[in-house]
């Protein structure tokens, strides 16, 4: 008789750690914050890396993450990456750099071990370009959906991605899903307070959710996302206020909303989806950063 084997349970499937990054505190950075496993953030790594903000990141290859994009103080939109191995070490530019050149877009995993970075501003793009299992970044694909940037982006249903929110000049809560194979849908009728500058990202092992940003105002709401891919209406605030803020897993199955608006405060999504207030920051406070996890 064949022993029977238990089903991977989400805390086994990846995303143990997390890692914040880049931003801006008054200056570009490069500067990290390493996140632990039960959700701990640590003080600041020295940067390694062309210091920009409003970048993406996300993982890829099963265990690793990637930072891209981004707008320089002094350089303007590059399409600098950044590879992030699976302890947590950032590694220096790669040296080439493929796509269009823009910053505040989104990014999230696929396909259980790829990513796409999407979207953003050149001015407003609706590309998107693919990361392979080995953090190659693949040339532009064209446009689905409608261009706009300062949007989230974050997995669901284990293997898929969505693109949601941001502005086209106004703000949107349209959404764009991305198959397991990296193919992104036309847009989706927007649910929950069009809003930018939030952060998303998954937990619970196969939901998302989206999160803060703006409006007219500063706000702390928050959008769930089914394992289906269907955005739930809004979730009253939790945490303070803020937008330019990140978002990646940690501990298998739950989340991290980090920094924005000049801050170092985090805020802990349990594995329901349920947003914790405010813990105390640290690290540099800064905006316009991003995060992802990895191992």
């Amino acid at each position: 008789m064949f022993p029977i084997i238990p089903a991977a349970s989400a805390a086994d499937s990846g995303n143990q750690e997390g890692i914040f990054g880049f931003g801006n505190d008054g200056n570009d950075v490069s500067m990290t914050n390493l996140v632990s496993n039960a959700g701990v953030v640590a003080t600041d790594v020295t940067g390694v890396g062309t210091v920009r903000y409003y970048l993406g990141a996300c993982e890829y290859g099963g265990d690793k993450g990637i930072f891209g994009f981004g707008n320089r103080t002094s350089g303007g939109q590059s399409a600098i990456t950044n590879l992030v191995s699976n302890t947590g070490v950032v590694a220096s530019d790669q040296a080439a750099t493929t796509g269009t050149a823009r910053y505040i877009g989104g990014a999230c995993g696929y396909g259980e071990d790829k990513g796409i970075f999407g979207f953003g501003y050149t001015p407003y793009v609706g590309v998107t370009n693919l990361v392979s299992n080995a953090g190659v970044v693949a040339s532009d694909t064209a446009a689905v959906g409608t261009a706009r940037f300062a949007m989230g982006a974050c997995e669901y249903g284990s293997d898929k991605g969505i693109f949601g929110f941001g502005t086209t000049g106004s703000n949107v809560s349209t959404t764009n899903l991305v198959s397991n194979a990296g193919v992104v849908a036309t847009d989706t009728a927007g649910v929950g307070t069009a809003r930018r500058a939030l952060a998303a990202c998954g937990f619970g092992g196969d939901q998302g959710i989206f999160g803060f940003g703006w409006t007219a105002s500063l706000v702390d709401i928050t959008n769930l996302v089914s394992n289906a891919g269907v955005v739930a209406s809004d979730v009253s605030g939790v945490g303070t206020v803020r937008q330019g803020l990140a978002a990646c897993e940690y501990g298998g199955d739950k989340a991290l909303f980090g920094y924005g608006s000049g801050l170092s405060t985090t805020n802990l999504v349990s594995n329901t989806g349920v947003v914790a207030t405010d813990t105390a920051g640290v690290g540099t406070a800064r905006a316009s950063l991003a995060a992802c996890s990895f191992n």
